[in-house]
């Protein structure tokens, strides 16, 4: 912790600031360091990355190297530059929100899909902590300095979300996800006809060793954290199926990375695979078909439809239920249609 400390303070005696940190794993083989961060940095192009490297920003165990240089098991990277990371640098924007629910201690919040809930590598504005800033003021800060935030949703993810508005009902709201007894159901699209009616999938969930903006399960616990997934099937719709998803835990991806882990990836989830017809026949029509689908739906399927939490000042039970989103409920509707008809 001192070294850190050490470390940090030399940083800022120099005029850097760290952006990113990695090291290295046992395994890692030889490779470029551009294309290493690339499977790292979340929204970042190569052409950026070597541009870094052009300026000097990218330092291996404390040394500028080239984008061309190989990083070995062990190695330190790290991106430093002149200017702190954006991502703290909240700036209050008029943003339109979706208030399904206020008053002096919470504010519950439909989510829009494409909107991400606060600001990190490559969306510095435009993000929920932005317009939350602008229409509200005073929210508590959380631990990672996330002004009202208790839990959040993926980017591409629609749905609701609960928003603290006093310190008291921050730390009230995140004990609840904490001790698990907030409910939260999503609906998700995906891939396959899931056999089972209902089921449970555990697994732990971690960082994929290999692209680290994915996530992936761990069955034997030997690397992430816990999670548990409770499903339901609610339509079978031929070559989908609408499921109903309730956590028990709230890790990153963990229904994206869930589903998958049984075969059954989120219908066009880019990064986890289900932007690709997994399932179906090799009729052109049906190729067609889907491509249309995805134009209508262009993100993953998956809305976060049902929340509910006690009031931290109150101790009332609070339930929402929002409606599907026009998107999803368009590519329903098309898969619906299929599976009665079946022409294709």
């Amino acid at each position: 912790m001192e070294n850190d400390k050490h470390n940090e303070a030399a940083l800022q005696e120099d005029g850097l600031h760290e952006h990113f940190s990695f090291t290295a794993d046992k395994g890692q083989e030889p490779l470029r360091v551009d294309k290493y961060l690339m499977n790292r940095i979340e929204n970042a192009t190569r052409n950026k990355i070597q541009q870094a490297a052009k300026a000097g920003s990218i330092f291996a165990n404390d040394q500028a190297v080239k984008s061309n240089y190989k990083v070995k098991a062990g190695d330190v990277v790290r991106v430093l530059f002149a200017h702190p990371p954006y991502e703290h640098l909240l700036v209050p924007e008029d943003l339109p929100i979706d208030v399904v629910y206020e008053d002096d201690t919470v504010i519950v919040i439909n989510k829009a899909a494409g909107m991400v809930v606060h600001p990190g590598h490559g969306n510095y504005s435009g993000t929920l902590i932005n317009a939350l800033l602008y229409h509200f003021d005073h929210l508590p800060q959380n631990q990672q300095q996330r002004p009202g935030l208790v839990h959040r949703i993926d980017k591409d993810t629609s749905g609701l979300l609960v928003i603290a508005k006093t310190e008291q009902a921050l730390t009230h709201l995140s004990k609840q996800f904490f001790d698990k007894s907030s409910e939260r159901k999503y609906l998700a699209l995906v891939w396959g006809n899931v056999s089972e009616d209902e089921g449970t999938i555990e697994g732990h969930i971690g960082r994929h060793p290999k692209n680290r903006l994915q996530m992936m399960v761990f069955p034997d616990g030997e690397a992430g954290k816990p999670a548990i997934t409770h499903y339901k099937v609610l339509e079978r719709l031929g070559y989908v199926t609408l499921v109903e998803c309730q956590l028990e835990t709230g890790r990153t991806h963990q229904i994206r990375a869930h589903m998958k882990h049984i075969g059954h990836t989120l219908f066009n989830d880019e990064r986890y695979g289900g932007n690709a017809i997994l399932k179906g026949t090799s009729f052109s029509k049906y190729k067609q078909f889907v491509e249309n689908c995805f134009k209508l739906l262009p993100r993953q399927a998956l809305h976060a439809k049902t929340l509910g939490f006690e009031h931290p000042k109150t101790g009332e039970w609070m339930q929402f239920d929002s409606t599907i989103p026009t998107d999803l409920q368009k590519a329903l509707e098309k898969w619906r249609h299929y599976a009665q008809h079946k022409q294709l």
